[in-house]
């Protein structure tokens, strides 16, 4: 077969002749129907492809096809930093949060002061993070959808990698009082650790300020400076999976590698989390029958319909998540950049879900409702892992402050265009240089140098780190 025109890289080209309103389909799957006739050879392209209705969520099958446990993987650990709570940082960090945005500038001021006077006489702590964002006044803070961003921003202020025990910074007036960010009762009068709380409405001045937040900071570097990385098994790790500018290979190359690596993750014993509703949706009927129980696939039809039903509130639906870079790498529709999305999940049941805001606790894979945007997404995921894979097949200098980020490109160019900024290039499945299995072994084994700090990768070399954008679904006022 050839092509009967000049066709992009990762674009489509029809196999067969197809008529107006046959079925186009990839991956096993309907992702369309032709809008036009598409004799073989021709480009399949995303004015040619109508996309279909999203698949129903009251007759989907229910944990009709449960994947039998994997054989265990046994005797692969990693060097991590063990928690009073049981939890296991990836780093050694000193985390400023913050209880609104009004804080944020004087909080970045002193983070600048700690790194050049503090920093350099405590050697085993590796960075100061401010946990800054856009919420916390001007909100219903009593509204449903104010639980969401509120315990998201208490699962990043308890992280692993700050040890769970950050500095707290608030203004005073706000709404989003510390006691309400750092507990789960809002009426607490005191935040439970009050050494650790700077208000800067009781201090005097900018200057007496930044001294309070500095001679805190001084006191939780000290402690911090005791930690030391002991060995622990793999079991430890909580693995967060994401996309972002995803293109027609993302599907066949990085996120199958990403999947055999997520199912070694699982028979080690750690935990795995894919996310983004809007990029599974199209998948459900592939999901449901993997859940482990009718309980979990339940759960997860429940948060597909929540975010239905949030989309329709605001008059859209899934189709306005494809981006034109989405397009320009081959994706005709949400449908098919789903049906590739989901790859990342390997092929392990799917053993609970987390609900937007909810930290993930249980082990195995999970499913972890988000937003498909790369900052809430990651800023959600962020809640409970302590290391992040992010694949990408158009490029992004993404990262994070608060834990790694691994950069999976899906094509070999793009690997030689940013070669100082893919941390590993599963373009080679599809050259035929490695295989699926090759690279999901490669990146289980990078996976766990970067949480050893035995690696950086590249957005940790440059210190590239996107600003929190916790999801807020409730009203601002």
């Amino acid at each position: 077969m050839m092509a009967r025109e000049r066709v992009p890289q990762s674009h489509k080209v029809s196999l067969v002749d197809l008529r107006v309103g046959d079925p186009v389909i990839r991956y096993g799957q309907v992702i369309g129907t032709a809008l036009r006739d598409l004799p073989e050879g021709s480009w399949v392209r995303e004015d040619a492809v109508g996309m279909p209705e999203a698949p129903g969520l009251d007759e989907l099958e229910l944990a009709t096809q449960v994947p039998d446990p994997m054989e265990p993987l046994e005797g692969y650990t990693f060097e991590g930093y063990v928690n009073p709570d049981g939890s296991v940082g990836t780093k050694n960090l000193l985390g400023i949060t913050t209880t609104v945005q009004c804080v944020a500038p004087t909080v970045d001021y002193a983070v600048r002061r700690i790194r050049e006077e503090l920093l350099p006489r405590f050697a085993n702590v590796d960075d100061v993070v401010a946990i800054t964002h856009t919420y916390g006044c001007g909100v219903a803070i009593d509204a449903p959808g104010a639980a969401v961003p509120i315990a998201t921003l208490r699962h990043i202020s308890r992280h692993a990698n700050i040890a769970g025990s950050p500095l707290v910074v608030s203004l005073g007036c706000e709404k989003m009082q510390p006691a309400r960010l750092m507990t789960n009762d809002p009426l607490l009068p005191v935040f439970e650790a009050e050494r650790d709380l700077v208000r800067l409405q009781d201090e005097r001045g900018f200057g007496e300020t930044v001294a309070a937040i500095l001679r805190a900071a001084e006191r939780k570097l000290s402690i911090l400076n005791e930690r030391r990385r002991q060995t622990v098994p793999a079991a430890e790790l909580v693995v967060g999976l994401q996309c972002g500018g995803s293109d027609a290979f993302s599907g066949v190359t990085c996120n199958p590698a990403v999947g055999y690596a997520a199912d070694l993750l699982v028979r080690a014993g750690a935990t795995v989390m894919f996310s983004e509703v809007t990029e599974v949706r199209d998948a459900i009927h592939l999901l449901t029958p993997r859940c482990a129980t009718t309980e979990v696939a339940k759960d997860l039809i429940r948060e597909m319909r929540w975010y239905d039903e949030y989309l329709a509130r605001g008059y859209a639906d899934r189709s306005a998540n494809t981006t034109p870079g989405n397009k320009r790498g081959g994706l005709v529709n949400i449908v098919e950049k789903s049906l590739g999305s989901v790859a990342k999940s390997g092929s392990s049941a799917i053993m609970s879900v987390a609900a937007q805001g909810e930290k993930v606790k249980s082990k195995g894979l999970v499913f972890a409702a988000t937003p498909a945007s790369d900052f809430i997404c990651g800023t959600q995921q962020l809640a409970s892992m302590n290391l992040h894979v992010f694949t990408t097949g158009e490029g992004t200098p993404y990262g994070l402050a608060m834990t790694p980020v691994i950069k999976v490109s899906s094509r070999t160019t793009l690997a030689e265009k940013w070669p100082d900024l893919i941390d590993l290039d599963a373009g080679r499945i599809a050259t035929g240089k490695a295989t699926i299995e090759n690279v999901g072994w490669e990146l289980f084994r990078l996976m766990l140098d970067v949480a050893s700090g035995r690696k950086k990768t590249w957005a940790e070399h440059w210190g590239l780190h996107n600003a929190l954008a916790p999801f807020n679904p409730g009203p601002v006022t």
